[in-house]
């Protein structure tokens, strides 16, 4: 929805805080505000989509004149929430709810929202400043707290604009090279933490609002679960603005497109490597106004290095350019897009690695690193660093597999998603990330997610009304890239690219990233 950008430095010009601002207008380029208060500056770019009148615009104050907030996200049960607590709106969207659930509840509202969300508040009054992220982090905040001051914003290029010295953390970079994400707050510099999904800061205190639940938890019926499913796409098609879908012709985006019922939808892919087939026959049971969007391989690389220099961050996964390849496009019709992200790690989508969890008796991570990192180096060290946060006594390996998929490994796909799209000014939705829908899996067994050995079983049950036979029974590929045409002039594998391809795109990556100045030897692996 938005970009935000936060400044509390006495030694920013106003003019560089504009800059560094502006940086970020393809996030939100509907409007711009910046209010400077004491030492800090507040500066917010918006991309409307709800109540598109300017009354809305950020930075907003509250009406007794004491908080100052700037906000990315959207909070799809605003309404009810406004009528839970008796709110005196003068505004029809969620920014202005928002701001009077903190004045009513303080950081408990936290646990109020239903959505996706990156928030920062200063009180003028007791000069302290808060700031939270979504439950599962679907929206991004990072920031750098130093004797300077403190800077908060949607992206890292901003916060990199204020600072004259840049050193690279070779720990997240060596996270990056083993599991191609960052995690634990990690970025790829010194001292810019990413806020993790589900904490809030309060001035220098880190507090962890959310977690998933744990435990073992009985199976919803057919019945409950379509009903959560079908809410939560509902929800996210919320809007004052049109919605679209995109549509792979997987039993994801599938389900989603078909259930949202929208006029547009979308694919992407290479020419004769891509999943057009498939999504044809579902746009063609939905009626849909469908997309085909083509990417060429000799544009791949230079749309590649461009997102990275812009970012100044390494891509996760090779189809992020094909996401916003596709995405431009989309933003010709519709400026939210619904996606189908999170039913992998909800319904054990992942089934080689859920199938070895499964029949695992004790956690072991080097066989656990075999299964799933991807650069062809081991560094167990940092492996055990990134997965320490969910391994707890008493867990099983299925459990310890099953939280970081749904929690650390889903994070990353989040973050390629709303960099992709923001990228092209439209905001994505991911209705499988729906919170009440999290939790309500959360501990329910393998045997339900994948009856009789079936991969994504319940789906494919409930949903068997939505679905064209085809999807249903079509075997589960990922979004495909011939990374092997493109860097060896070999054919591709429909697979998955091959390891020493996937080590040549980290290589890239990198390079990009640093000018060339580093490779995978120069973080000691």
């Amino acid at each position: 929805m938005c970009g935000i950008l936060v400044n509390s430095s006495l030694d920013a010009e106003l003019k560089e805080f504009e800059n560094a601002l502006d940086g970020m207008k393809h996030r939100g380029p509907d409007a711009r505000g910046i209010v400077k208060e004491g030492g800090w500056r507040l500066g917010h770019t918006r991309l409307k989509i709800l109540d598109l009148d300017d009354r809305s615009n950020q930075p907003f104050m509250s009406r007794d004149g004491r908080y100052l907030m700037v906000y990315n996200g959207e909070v799809y049960n605003y309404r009810e929430l406004s009528a839970k607590y008796d709110l005196d709106c003068h505004t029809s969207g969620d920014t202005e709810v928002l701001m009077l659930l903190y004045q009513k509840l303080g950081v408990q509202m936290l646990n109020e929202l239903n959505g996706m969300f990156a928030i920062v508040i200063l009180d003028r009054l007791s000069g302290d400043v808060f700031f939270a992220r979504d439950r599962l982090g679907i929206k991004p905040l990072y920031y750098k707290r130093s004797t300077d001051g403190l800077i908060v914003a949607s992206e890292i290029s901003p916060i990199l604009s204020f600072l004259d010295n840049v050193e690279y953390d070779y720990v997240g970079l060596r996270q990056y090279a083993k599991l191609r994400a960052f995690f634990n707050g990690r970025t790829a510099y010194k001292g810019i933490k990413m806020l993790p999904a589900g904490h809030y800061r309060l001035n220098d205190r880190l507090v962890k609002y959310w977690n998933l639940p744990l435990g073992e938890q009985q199976a919803p019926s057919d019945e409950e679960l379509r009903d959560l499913i079908e809410k939560a796409v509902r929800r996210r098609c919320i809007s004052d603005v049109e919605v679209g879908s995109y549509l792979s012709g997987g039993l994801d985006s599938t389900i989603v497109a078909g259930l949202a019922d929208k006029p547009h939808t979308w694919t992407v892919g290479f020419d004769g490597y891509n999943e057009f087939e498939w999504a044809r026959i579902a746009a063609e049971r939905f009626g849909s106004q469908h997309h085909e969007v083509g990417i060429e391989r000799e544009e791949f690389l230079s749309m590649a290095r461009k997102m990275i220099g812009e970012r100044r961050e390494p891509l996760s996964v090779p189809n992020e350019v094909l996401l916003l390849r596709m995405t431009q496009e989309v933003k010709k019709h519709n400026t939210v897009v619904l996606s189908g992200e999170g039913a992998d790690e909800l319904f054990f989508g992942y089934d080689r690695i859920f199938r070895w969890a499964a029949e695992q008796k004790e956690w072991d991570l080097r066989a656990f690193s075999a299964q799933y990192s991807y650069g062809l180096h081991e560094d167990l060290e940092v492996l055990e660093d990134v997965m320490a946060p969910f391994v707890a006594e008493g867990q099983t390996p299925l459990d310890i597999v099953a939280r970081f998929f749904q929690i650390g490994h889903l994070h990353g796909l989040l973050r390629r998603v709303d960099n992709s799209t923001m990228r092209c000014s439209v905001e994505a939705r991911v209705p499988f990330v729906d919170h009440t829908l999290v939790e309500r899996m959360a501990g329910v067994s393998a045997e339900f997610r994948m009856k009789d050995g079936e991969v994504k079983a319940p789906l494919k049950r409930i949903f068997s009304d939505v679905l064209p036979d085809e999807i249903i029974h079509r075997r589960k590929i990922g979004f495909p890239v011939p990374l092997e045409e493109i860097f060896f002039g070999r054919s591709s594998d429909q697979n998955g690219p091959q390891r020493d391809a996937l080590d040549h795109w980290l290589k890239f990556n990198l390079k990009c990233l640093t000018g060339g100045e580093m490779d995978l030897a120069d973080l000691g692996i």
